[in-house]
C-alpha cells in the first residue's frame, strides 16, 4: 500500500534529521568534512555487510551493466551530497543546512519529468512553492536574518542536488533490485570514493577515540543504513518527486535537534517556515479528483 510507502519515506527523513547530533560530535574531535563522510561510509558498509551475511550473500548478485546505478547512488549522490551537507553545517547552522538540502524536490521534479515522464501537477507545484517559501522563512531570507556566506549557500544547494540524484538513480535501481541490495552497493561504492578523498594521515588516525567510534556507528546505522533502506523501499511505490517532498519532514527534526542540543534560537520566522513546509506535505497527500498535468 502507498500509505506504508509514505511512512517509510517519512521515517527515513526523520532519522536523517538526527545527522547533526553525530556530525557535531565527530567534528569536535577535529575531523574534516570529508573524513566524516568516510567514517560514515565505513560504519555504514560494515553494518550493511553484517545484515547481508544474515540475509544471505546471494542478494549481492548484480549485473555488471547495472553498476552505473550504484555509482550514481553511492558516489554521485551520497559522497557528494554528504560532503556539501557537512560543510554547510560547519559554515552555517544545522537547521539552515537541513533546509537548504530541501531544494532537492525542485531538482528531483525536473529530472523526473525528463527521465521518467512524471507529471508535474498543480498540487505538486503548490507543495513545491510552500517548501521553497518555508525554507526562505526558516533561513531568515525574508526578514534580513539570513546569515550565510556564499560558500555556505553553495554547499547547501550542492547537497540538495546531490540528494536529488539518489531519488533518480534509486528509482532506476528499484525496478531490478531489492532495497537491501541497492543500499549495500550504495555504501560500498561510497566507501571506495570517500576513503581516498579523506586524507587519513597519522594525525587524523590519532584522533580516533570512543566518541569518534560511537558517533560514526550512530551516523552509519541510525542516519544511513536504516533510513536509506526505508527510503529506497518507499521508492518502489512512490514517484521520486512525491518522495522528495514527503522527505521534507527532516527540517522539523533537524530544527528541533538544533534548538534542544545546540541552543539554536526558534524565531517567529522559523516557525512560520516550518508550518509552510508541513503544509507542503499535507497538500501532497490531498486526494485529487482529476488534476490534469500542467
Amino acid at each position: 500500500m502507498k500509505t506504508r510507502a509514505y511512512l517509510y519515506i517519512i521515517g527515513a527523513a526523520a532519522l536523517w534529521g538526527l545527522i547533526g547530533l553525530f556530525v557535531k560530535a565527530i567534528a569536535a574531535q577535529g575531523f574534516s568534512s570529508m573524513q566524516i563522510v568516510a567514517l560514515r561510509a565505513m560504519a555504514s558498509a560494515s553494518c550493511i555487510t553484517l545484515v547481508m551475511l544474515w540475509k544471505g550473500l546471494g542478494q549481492l548478485r548484480i549485473a555488471l551493466r547495472d553498476i552505473w546505478m550504484f555509482i550514481g547512488t553511492g558516489i554521485l549522490s551520497l559522497v557528494f551530497f554528504n560532503f556539501c551537507y557537512f560543510n554547510c553545517i560547519q559554515s552555517s547552522s544545522l537547521a539552515v543546512a537541513a533546509l537548504l538540502l530541501y531544494t532537492a524536490p525542485a531538482f528531483v521534479m525536473l529530472m523526473s519529468l525528463l527521465f521518467f515522464g512524471e507529471h508535474f501537477t498543480a498540487k505538486k507545484g503548490l507543495a513545491l512553492v510552500c517548501t521553497f517559501i518555508g525554507c526562505g522563512f526558516v533561513t531568515g531570507a525574508f526578514d534580513g536574518g539570513l546569515n550565510l556566506t556564499l560558500s555556505g549557500l553553495l554547499y547547501g544547494l550542492g547537497s540538495g542536488f546531490g540528494y536529488a540524484l539518489y531519488s533518480i538513480f534509486g528509482k532506476y535501481a528499484v525496478q531490478k533490485y531489492s532495497s537491501l541490495t541497492i543500499t549495500a552497493y550504495t555504501f560500498y561504492f561510497a566507501l571506495l570514493a570517500a576513503v581516498p578523498l579523506a586524507d587519513f594521515d597519522g594525525a587524523a588516525l590519532s584522533k580516533i577515540n570512543l566518541t569518534t567510534i560511537g558517533g560514526s556507528l550512530g551516523l552509519g546505522l541510525i542516519c544511513a543504513v536504516v533510513p536509506y533502506l526505508l527510503y529506497t523501499k518507499g521508492l518502489e511505490q512512490v514517484e521520486p518527486g512525491q518522495a522528495s517532498i514527503l522527505a521534507t519532514i527532516e527540517p522539523f527534526v533537524a530544527s528541533t535537534v538544533g534548538m534542544l542540543c545546540f541552543a539554536e534560537p526558534m524565531t517567529l520566522s522559523k516557525a512560520v517556515g516550518m508550518v509552510l513546509i508541513f503544509c507542503s506535505i499535507v497538500i501532497l497527500n490531498i486526494r485529487e479528483k482529476s488534476s490534469p498535468p500542467v
